[in-house]
């Protein structure tokens, strides 16, 4: 580890890098980012619980936060973005949102301070999820002219296609699923850092500065508590562009013509 007078610097790697937990070395290890992962499923699981076991007509606590949620995906993305005739989406729209949302705040919980979603696997997974899920679903609806209206749009003049059809091509099934993933991984990737840095810098002045001059550790130290502040609306953001990118390509599956 690299050491700078009485502190020492932690390997960068270990920003992103977890040693298992149990079973290691096995397919099955569990690691840090595992059990995060693991953690969240079973709160989501048991708020939705929790939150259906006893339907009241006027809706309180956990039931009202869940109605709330439901409502705001369905309202607010499926109906607006995918469609008023698509609300068997919504399920899945809503179970995406909430499953990233858990996984960004992890971020900003101390003592774990780490977003499983800066670790390319789990970006990975949803957004070729996600690629799954409207491929199928714009084969079912809409047959073979869902391939062939992308690579060779309406409109556009026949010589032209010999520039728009590889364009459409790498759209469609490279740069959807590809800026879905990475759009995620690089924001959360980018606050993970940037909150270690300031945290790394504010012990950093704590322990090589004498007396009076520790209060230098302010500075760093405030400038940590603005940036995780802003690292929750981020968490939110990330989840809720995801989503909505997600109906915006079930949308298209769906409805060509939009």
């Amino acid at each position: 580890m690299p050491v700078l007078g009485a502190f020492v610097f932690p390997p960068i790697d270990e920003l992103f890098r977890w040693k298992d937990l149990w079973f290691n070395g096995s397919p099955l290890a569990i690691n840090k980012t595992v059990l995060l992962v693991l953690i969240s499923s079973l709160m989501i699981v048991t708020i939705f619980i929790l939150g259906s076991r006893k339907r009241a007509l006027r809706p309180g606590g956990v039931q009202n936060v869940v109605e709330m949620t439901y409502e705001f995906i369905d309202n607010g993305i499926t109906k607006d973005v995918v469609g008023h005739d698509a609300g068997r989406f919504t399920p899945f729209l809503g179970t995406l949102f909430l499953f990233i949302l858990f996984l960004n705040f992890w971020e900003v919980i101390p003592g774990i301070q780490f977003p499983p979603t800066s670790r390319m696997g789990i970006p990975g997974f949803l957004a070729l999820l996600v690629y799954a899920v409207y491929l199928v679903t714009g084969f079912k609806n809409q047959g073979f002219k869902y391939l062939t209206g992308h690579l060779f749009p309406p409109g556009v003049p026949k010589a032209l296609y010999i520039l728009v059809t590889p364009i459409e091509f790498v759209q469609l099934f490279l740069v959807r699923p590809f800026s879905l993933a990475v759009r995620l991984l690089a924001n959360m990737m980018a606050g993970h850092i940037l909150l270690t840095a300031l945290a790394l810098l504010t012990a950093y002045a704590l322990d090589t500065n004498p007396g009076i001059l520790k209060v230098i550790a302010v500075g760093p130290f405030l400038l940590n508590i603005g940036v995780t502040g802003f690292e929750i609306l981020v968490a939110f953001l990330q989840a809720y562009i995801f989503t909505l990118l997600t109906a915006v390509y079930l949308g298209d599956a769906l409805h060509p013509d939009h």
